[in-house]
């Protein structure tokens, strides 16, 4: 019988232990164990301006980004005035600060901008990326504590489409990715000085559009040490976070060559088994794997515990609750599967109509939420089986991957910041 990891199972028993200690804690864009789960908890189902929502405000241009929250702050990316901006509310939604960090670089796609990359923090300090390069770290008053402009350094990236990929933060670095047609890299830098410490290439031949990556790595513990999984370029890759060495790596998700299948959703990591969305799910052919992390040493592996090609997520990045995996995929099916087997274990669809669902999912206590790119707000039971509970409208687009803590809703609007909560 195959067993999750007992070095999985440390990892989000940390992970859980540190939501206990503070329940106010949403560091970065996927939540703390990086998969877009929350701590179970009541949080509304339905809404309208008159019931449920706490307050809104306001955000000075359109951004994608997700807000993140360290205690009772909550921290997002914006353009303002033609600039990228960093700005902080406290939980009641009073603006604290809002920082500019130089020209603005817009997004191309209708529902792209220069503000995609979510924020991050460790508690000293907050980091930013955006489309024009600008990589900053500001203190919590909202004075820089040090930028530097990669796009500068190392050329525009060739991605199609606007950036995606967000910074992550190891214990000393904060370390970003691009993967495009062109030099592809890991590159580290010194959370204190914004110093680069290491980079390294991350080049792959593959066909037309697959090397391109929007998604984010994850930062785990790989033989008692920590590392950097990555996807992209039809590569999973471990890095070593002290030096970016690469430790492991494991190829073969493309044994028909399709092409312009880039790397959008991030996978998520369940014990020592990674989930894998891969294909054109959006367009009838998507592929998914689990593929079983291996020892340091071992090179273009295929390590395929499961492979599947008749289901997948392509924008949307799966979440995992109770140990299972669960897609949202792009035309607002659900899906649930076994991590270790590949199996479906649940399956449902909200309503379809022409817009898509680009924000990722997050569940709570059995009740998945889903924003669909016209506003629409779902929220269904996946506890058991599979029913929807709500339908709300927030009266504008939102893009953004909704935050669930302690009892209250984030949700990240074209135009607005909203707070929702029971009153």
């Amino acid at each position: 019988m195959k067993t999750i990891s007992t070095l999985g199972l440390v990892v989000f028993a940390a992970a859980a232990s540190a939501f206990a200690e503070s329940n106010l804690r949403w560091a970065n864009w996927r939540g703390l164990a990086g998969d877009g789960s929350t701590p179970d908890g009541n949080y509304p189902v339905s809404w309208s301006e008159t019931s449920n929502l706490l307050w809104k405000v306001s955000l000075p241009g359109k951004g994608c980004s997700t807000p993140i929250v360290w205690d009772e702050r909550i921290f997002i990316t914006a353009p303002a005035d033609g600039q990228d901006a960093m700005l902080a509310f406290d939980w009641s939604g009073k603006e604290l600060w809002r920082t500019k960090l130089g020209v603005e670089r817009a997004g191309k796609h209708r529902n792209g901008s220069g503000s995609n990359a979510s924020p991050i923090t460790d508690g000293k300090a907050v980091f930013a990326y955006f489309k024009s390069g600008n990589l900053a770290a500001l203190d919590f008053a909202g004075k820089i504590l040090w930028q530097t402009n990669l796009v500068e350094a190392f050329g525009r990236d060739t991605l199609y489409w606007d950036h995606g990929t967000s910074p992550v933060l190891t214990e000393k670095f904060v370390v970003m990715a691009r993967m495009h047609q062109g030099e592809s890299w890991l590159a580290a830098f010194d959370k204190q000085t914004g110093e680069m410490k290491w980079k390294v290439a991350r080049n792959y031949q593959t066909p037309q559009e697959n090397d391109h990556g929007y998604n984010t790595p994850l930062v785990i513990r790989h033989e008692g040490k920590e590392a950097l999984l990555t996807w992209g370029g039809e590569r999973l890759t471990i890095h070593a976070a002290a030096d970016g060495k690469l430790l492991w790596s494991a190829a073969g998700f493309n044994p028909n060559c399709g092409k312009n299948w880039p790397a959008v959703a991030t996978p998520v990591l369940v014990g020592d088994v990674a989930v894998v969305p891969f294909g054109r799910s959006d367009r009838g052919n998507p592929l998914l794997y689990g593929v079983k992390l291996g020892k340091t040493g071992e090179l273009e592996r295929t390590n395929h515990l499961w492979a599947r090609s008749d289901t997948g997520t392509f924008v949307p990045s799966p979440t995992v609750w109770q140990k299972n995996v669960y897609f949202l995929r792009d035309r607002g099916e659900v899906e649930a599967l076994d991590p270790l087997t590949g199996k479906t274990i649940l399956q449902g669809s909200f309503p379809k109509t022409s817009a898509n669902f680009y924000g990722s999912p997050v569940i709570s206590s059995g009740k998945l939420y889903a924003v669909r790119e016209d506003g629409v707000v779902f929220v269904a039971s996946v506890d058991g089986k599979f029913e929807v509970l709500a339908e709300n409208s927030m009266g504008e687009r939102v893009i953004a991957t909704p935050v669930l803590l302690s009892g209250r809703i984030l949700m990240r609007g074209e135009k607005n910041l909203f707070c929702l909560g029971s009153k």
